[in-house]
């Protein structure tokens, strides 16, 4: 169905080539051969991009109204094959190359894999996560983007993990986020103690660090993203995401995200999965506006 057409409620997306400085890039990154469920995630950053155009990109609930179209945004197009490690190395090269003239990168996937060669393309020396699982498996999968990072030199003293959920781990990763000095938030802890508090501390761990942003959808609660193959009943809130999201990005030391975990093939009618995702892009743009 045809978007209606308001000159005065202009729409997000259909952001231009780069061209010069941007403010916000965007990236599809569409990774899916080595996830550990099936998905057809690759299909996800083309819905997102569509997603975007059903919102308009203002702030209307900061007293004074701002508009995120006075920011400078950017569409990278697409990396070819980046499951290869070809792609992950045609990734690092793009990534590298946009965060040199972006104050933010944003990947949108694809799924999980893609964040080792995001954040290393974007020179990360700190990682936040929100996810439901740690990401710390062997090999190469959706499931190792964490460990991968960690054994190329990452400081897990410099990683901070929110929204770690009971019975998607193991004892085992558990004990190797542990060894690793990784600061691991769950996801009952985000809820007693609130956002503000758990954003607080997040940056406290990164410091001035450059520092990626993963954001795993699946991190959400089921009835909210069922179009994330792993979500499970009780995750996050959509406003608990987006808040954490908009939060982390205010941060000057964030200089890149990806948005991942999402199979736009399988989500619900209403596209509920792939609009929250749509929704956590522009919360990135909000944060960048609100920058002190």
């Amino acid at each position: 169905m045809a978007l209606s057409h308001d000159p005065l409620w202009p729409r997000a997306g259909s952001w231009p080539a780069p061209s010069g400085p941007a403010d916000l890039t965007i990236l599809g990154v569409p990774a899916h051969l080595t996830s550990l469920s099936p998905t057809n995630a690759h299909e996800t950053p083309a819905a997102v991009r569509d997603a975007l155009q059903r919102y308009s990109p203002a702030l209307v609930e900061q007293g004074e109204p701002i508009d995120l179209g006075a920011l400078r945004f950017a569409d990278a197009g697409d990396i070819v094959d980046p499951d290869s490690p070809e792609g992950e190395d045609r990734t690092r090269a793009r990534v590298a190359e946009l965060a040199a003239q972006s104050r933010l990168v944003v990947a949108l996937g694809g799924d999980n894999s893609v964040t080792y060669a995001t954040a290393q393309g974007s020179g990360t020396e700190a990682l936040i996560t929100f996810d439901a699982h740690y990401d710390l498996r062997d090999g190469v999968s959706n499931g190792s983007p964490v460990r991968r990072l960690l054994a190329d030199g990452l400081d897990g003293r410099h990683v901070v993990q929110i929204g770690i959920a009971d019975f998607a781990n193991s004892v085992a990763y558990a004990e190797r986020a542990r060894e690793h000095g990784i600061t691991v938030i769950g996801m009952d802890e985000v809820r007693r103690r609130g956002i503000d508090d758990v954003v607080a501390q997040a940056l406290e761990v990164v410091g001035d660090r450059r520092t990626h942003l993963d954001i795993d959808v699946d991190v959400t609660d089921r009835a909210a993203a069922p179009g994330c193959p792993a979500s499970l009943p009780g995750g996050l809130h959509p406003w608990e995401l987006r808040a954490l999201a908009r939060g982390i990005a205010r941060h000057h030391s964030v200089v890149s995200a990806d948005i991942v975990e999402i199979d736009a093939t399988v989500d619900a009618p209403d596209q509920r999965t792939v609009r929250l995702a749509a929704l956590c892009v522009l919360d990135l743009a909000a944060g960048l506006a609100l920058r002190a």
